[in-house]
Formats: structure tokens, sequence, C-alpha cells
């Protein structure tokens, strides 16, 4: 079985990691904008303060493992389990941002 040089390990952690973190980034805070401007009518205003903090609360994890990332020029990983709720926000936040244009489009 073929296993990578630790250099070609690193360089395949930046390629994959880091783009990622920043795709993270780019959806929590377009999702921010869109429900900090309006209120939803399909959400109850305690379900859209719900998701606003758990936006807010998954920034601040990505941006942390990206500083760390970075500090260590990309010599830390990071584990799946940790990876894996913030994609689970991501996709809550495309479901949203779709039902809302679905609603838009009928009015």
């Amino acid at each position: 079985m073929f296993s990578p040089e630790p250099a070609d390990e690193k360089q395949l952690l930046k390629a994959v990691l880091a783009p990622l973190l920043d795709d993270f980034l780019y959806w929590f805070d377009l999702s921010l904008k869109a429900l900090e401007k309006k209120s939803l009518s399909f959400m109850a205003p305690a379900e859209q303060e719900d998701l606003i903090a758990r936006i807010r609360q998954a920034q601040g994890e990505v941006m942390a493992t990206k500083s760390l990332f970075q500090a260590t020029d990309g010599n830390a990983g990071v584990d799946v389990q940790v990876l894996m709720p913030w994609h689970q926000l991501v996709s809550e936040c495309w479901q949203v941002a779709q039902k809302r244009r679905q609603l838009e489009g009928e009015a």
C-alpha cells in the first residue's frame, strides 16, 4: 500500500483543508447576513435566533481552527468529527435559503 511522504501529506492537507475552512466561513457569513436582515415567515423568531447563535458559534470555531492551521504552517489537521457539525450546519443554512427563495418566488 502506498503511503505518501510527510511533505505530500502536508501539501494535501493545505490543498483540501484551507479552502474547506474558507468555504465554511463564506457560507456562514452569507447565511448570517441573510438571517439578520429580516425575519423569516416560516421560522419562529426563537428558531431563527437559535440558528443565528449556532452559526456565530461555528464561525468562531472555524476561525480558531483556521488560525491554528495557519500558525502551524499547515501542520495541524482537523478531525472529521469536528468538521461534520459545520458541514451539517452549512447544509441547514442552504435548506433555509432554498425555502426562503421558494416562498419569495411564490409571493
